[in-house]
C-alpha cells in the first residue's frame, strides 16, 4: 500500500515526509531566532523584525496544521487500503472456491448421469421380461421345466440353487445401482448446496470489494484537497525563508531529498520507500509488504523462477507471480505492466514488470507477497525471504 509519503496523483507526483517538514520548521525558527535575534538585528528596522516573526509564526502554525490533517488523511489511506486489499483477497479466494465447486458439481453430474443410464438400462430389462412373461415367453417358465426335467432330487436342488443365485445376483445388480443412484443424488444435493454457499461468498466479497472502493475513493479525493493546500504553503515557506535569508545575508536551506529505500535496488531500477509492512491491523492482516516508488518504475525478479500468472487478478488489477527453486512463489501486484508471460522462466535482476496504481490502490506502488504450498495456499511475511537474497526492506 502506498502512503502519502509516495502518492501519483493526478498530474503530478507528491511526495513528503513528516522528518524533513520537521526539519524546514526547526530551519524557520532558527533563522528567526538566530538571525532577528543576533547581531544582525541591530541593523534592522523594529517594525521588520516585529512583521517578520509575525509571518513566521502564522506560517508555522499554519504548517502545523496541515502536517496534522494530512497524517490524520495518511491513516485513513493506510486503514482503507488495507481493508481493500482484504476485500480484494476475499474475492480471490471466494472466486477460486467457486471455480473448484462448480468442478466439483460437474463431475458429480457426469457420475450421476453414467449411474442414471446404467439403471434406466437395468429397467429395461427387468421390463422386458415381465413383457415375455405377458407374452408367453417368460423365461421363468423355462427355468420351470428345467427343473422338472431333472432326472433326481439331487439334481433338482442343484438346478433350483443355481437359479435362484441368478436371481440373487440380478436383484443385488439393482440394488447396487439403486443405491448408486441415491449416493450421487445425496452428492448432487450436497454439490449443489456449496455451489450456492460459495455463490453468496462471492457476491459478499464482490460487495465488500464495491464498498472499499467507494470508501477509497473519497479518501483520495480527500488527501488530492489537502495534499494541494499543503503544497501551496510549502511554496509559502519556502518564499519566506529565501527572502529572510536574503535579508540577512543567511544561505537559504536546500531543499530535503527524498530518500531512496536502502538496499532495493535489487529489486527495484529506481528510488523507492517502504510504506507498508506485513502484519495484522485494524482487523484484517495485511498480507505483503507495500513499497512506493515513480510510476513505471522496473520491478526486478529477486531470483531465478518460473512464472506462474501474469496478468489481471481482483483487487491488483494487475499481477505477476513466480515460483523460484525452493518451492516459493512471490506476487507482485498493483502494477502497470508486466513484461513476463506465465511459463516462462526468468532470472534474477530481470525486469518482470513496473510499479503501478491499478487494483485496489492509493498511490504508484508494488505489493510484494511471499506464498508457500502453491499460490495462496499459505503467505509468509516477505521480510526474511528477501533479506536472504541480498534485499533487506527497511522500517519492517
Amino acid at each position: 500500500m502506498a502512503t502519502l509519503h509516495d502518492l501519483t496523483v493526478p498530474a503530478r507526483t507528491f511526495r513528503w515526509s513528516r522528518s524533513a517538514a520537521a526539519r524546514r520548521g526547526l530551519v524557520v525558527a532558527g533563522l528567526l531566532t538566530v538571525s532577528l535575534i543576533g547581531t544582525n538585528a541591530a541593523t534592522a528596522a523594529p517594525g521588520t523584525i516585529t512583521q517578520a516573526d509575525s509571518q513566521s509564526d502564522s506560517l508555522t502554525a499554519e504548517i502545523a496544521r496541515i502536517e496534522r490533517e494530512i497524517a490524520a488523511a495518511e491513516d485513513t489511506l493506510a486503514r482503507l487500503t488495507v481493508e481493500a486489499e482484504a476485500a480484494g483477497e476475499t474475492a480471490r479466494v471466494a472466486e477460486a472456491d467457486l471455480a473448484d465447486a462448480q468442478a466439483a458439481a460437474a463431475r458429480t453430474a457426469q457420475d450421476l448421469a453414467a449411474v442414471r443410464t446404467a439403471l434406466v438400462q437395468t429397467q429395461e430389462g427387468v421390463a422386458q421380461l415381465g413383457r415375455e412373461a405377458y407374452m408367453g415367453n417368460d423365461q421363468s417358465f423355462g427355468d420351470m421345466a428345467l427343473l422338472l426335467d431333472a432326472d433326481s432330487p439331487t439334481a433338482l436342488l442343484q438346478q433350483a440353487a443355481t437359479l435362484e443365485l441368478l436371481g440373487e445376483d440380478r436383484s443385488r445388480q439393482v440394488e447396487s445401482l439403486e443405491d448408486a443412484e441415491d449416493r450421487e443424488a445425496r452428492a448432487d444435493v450436497a454439490a449443489r448446496e456449496a455451489l450456492a454457499e460459495q455463490d453468496r461468498a462471492a457476491r459478499s466479497a464482490a460487495d465488500a470489494e464495491t464498498a472499499a472502493v467507494a470508501a477509497l475513493a473519497g479518501a483520495q479525493a480527500s488527501y488530492d484537497k489537502t495534499a494541494a493546500e499543503k503544497a501551496a504553503l510549502d511554496e509559502q515557506l519556502r518564499s519566506a525563508q529565501a527572502q529572510l535569508a536574503a535579508q540577512q545575508g543567511v544561505p537559504a536551506p536546500p531543499a530535503a531529498a527524498v530518500p531512496a529505500g536502502a538496499g532495493l535496488g535489487a529489486l527495484l531500477a529506481g528510488p523507492a520507500t517502504v510504506t507498508s509492512c506485513y502484519g495484522s491491523r485494524w482487523g484484517t492482516v495485511h498480507n505483503g509488504v507495500d513499497i512506493a516508488a515513480p510510476l513505471g518504475t522496473p520491478i526486478l525478479a529477486p531470483e531465478g523462477g518460473v512464472v506462474v500468472e501474469a496478468g489481471p487478478a481482483t483487487g491488483f488489477g494487475l499481477m505477476v507471480a513466480i515460483q523460484h527453486p525452493d518451492g516459493t512463489i512471490t506476487l507482485y501486484g498493483h502494477i502497470n505492466a508486466y513484461s513476463v508471460t506465465a511459463g516462462q522462466t526468468v532470472t534474477a535482476g530481470q525486469q518482470i514488470a513496473e510499479v503501478g496504481n491499478r487494483g485496489l490502490s492509493t498511490g504508484a506502488h508494488v505489493h510484494v507477497e511471499v506464498h508457500t504450498g502453491g499460490l495462496y495456499a499459505n503467505r509468509q511475511n516477505p521480510v526474511p525471504w528477501l533479506a536472504a537474497r541480498g534485499i533487506p526492506v527497511p522500517g519492517c
